[in-house]
């Protein structure tokens, strides 16, 4: 199949631009000629407060990679959709409403003949605003297809629309280390967490946590702040945890996760709600266990007393209690030797598979309202 996916790829960075790219590989190697319809500008900085790109890829970039999309002109993406016109299908990678206008002007210039998915890595935001309904309604009524991660946010895309939908788990697509970290056997007394710091990921509950958890366990926390960085501060103050916690704010590159993993006990991932994630495979990949909540593919995703520990979410008691469990004697000794890096080939032939088979037949359904 020829199969055109529209989304982020290198220059920019995170989970999203990873995805689309390790998509194109596993495309391209089962058989299918993909192409990369990428972005020169993806949107204005008001809107992602991050840093955007990075100098340096991270992962192999794809060949067939284009870089014509623009926030900027939206004649450009009407055109975009017309060169694309005779695909056999097209792939729509959304991972925020903020997309939707430059989608439906894509879809615009490609008309009624070529089927559609929808890619939703979240159908809605953890953080709302009240146009992203309205706008991802918009969007998902338009398509012929929907592939979500998780049944939760299955059951959230057939809320907006009528159109098929259907769940895959998303595979692994972060770098991962050349080779496993040496394991000394070193207990550290240390937790990281990892990634970009927003409410829903729940950094303030493991700060209440760690206050009243084992009193010589300290945390890393690696990762860009979206607001909210002089708040943690003061909190990390008003709890007494000056000298338990280190900040690392800012955009962390591949070159130095092995090394914040290699520092820590295990990861935490204290969120109060979650879609997918790659952070679980990433620790597994270090051979680092996980403290998680029950949110979700977590749950299914940490084996709860073999390779991490699964608590209740937004509960700092809770949290207390499984940092208290993870350090008990000899615990994170034993939960490290059962962490195993997961086999993503069979997890990426059914993705794969799941894509490249929704009911995406009588392209002309576009456009109806349901």
């Amino acid at each position: 199949m020829r199969i055109a996916i529209v989304g982020p790829a290198f220059p920019y960075k995170g989970g999203g631009a990873h995805h689309t790219t390790e998509l194109a590989h596993r495309l391209a190697a089962a058989g299918h000629e993909p192409v990369i319809e990428s972005w020169r500008a993806q949107y204005p900085g008001f809107l992602y407060p991050g840093q955007q790109t990075i100098s340096e890829p991270e992962g192999e970039p794809f060949p067939g990679t284009r870089r014509r999309l623009d926030w900027r002109r939206p004649d450009g993406w009407w055109r975009t959709g017309r060169s694309l016109r005779g695909y056999d299908l097209v792939v729509l990678a959304v991972l925020t409403p903020v997309q939707v206008p430059s989608y439906l002007g894509i879809l615009a210039g490609l008309g009624r003949g070529t089927p559609v998915v929808a890619l939703c890595h979240n159908v809605l935001p953890h953080e709302r605003k009240p146009y992203d309904a309205p706008l991802m309604r918009r969007l998902l009524r338009r398509v012929n297809g929907v592939l979500v991660h998780s049944e939760a946010q299955a059951d959230l895309a057939r809320e907006l629309t009528g159109r098929p939908v259907r769940v895959a788990e998303m595979p692994a697509h972060l770098p991962t280390p050349a080779a496993a970290a040496q394991d000394d056997g070193k207990v550290r007394r240390n937790l990281l967490f990892f990634g970009i710091v927003r409410p829903y990921k729940g950094l303030d509950v493991l700060l209440r946590a760690l206050a009243a958890g084992p009193g010589d366990v300290s945390l890393t926390v690696a990762g860009e702040f979206w607001g909210g960085l002089d708040e943690t501060r003061a909190l990390i103050e008003k709890l007494g945890l000056d000298g338990r916690v280190a900040l690392r704010p800012g955009y962390v590159p591949a070159s130095d996760v092995p090394g914040l993993f290699a520092a820590a006990d295990a990861l935490v991932l204290p969120y109060r709600s979650a879609t997918a994630s790659q952070n679980v495979w990433m620790a597994y990949e270090h051979g680092v266990p996980v403290i998680a909540t029950d949110v979700g593919g977590f749950g299914d995703q940490v084996r709860d007393g073999e390779d991490g520990i699964v608590c209740a979410p937004d509960d700092v008691g809770a949290l207390t209690d499984a940092l208290k469990r993870f350090y008990a004697p000899g615990e994170p000794e034993r939960l490290r030797s059962g962490v195993r890096p997961v086999d993503h080939g069979p997890v990426w032939d059914a993705y794969l598979e799941a894509l490249t088979t929704l009911p995406v037949k009588g392209a002309a359904v576009r456009g109806a309202a349901r």
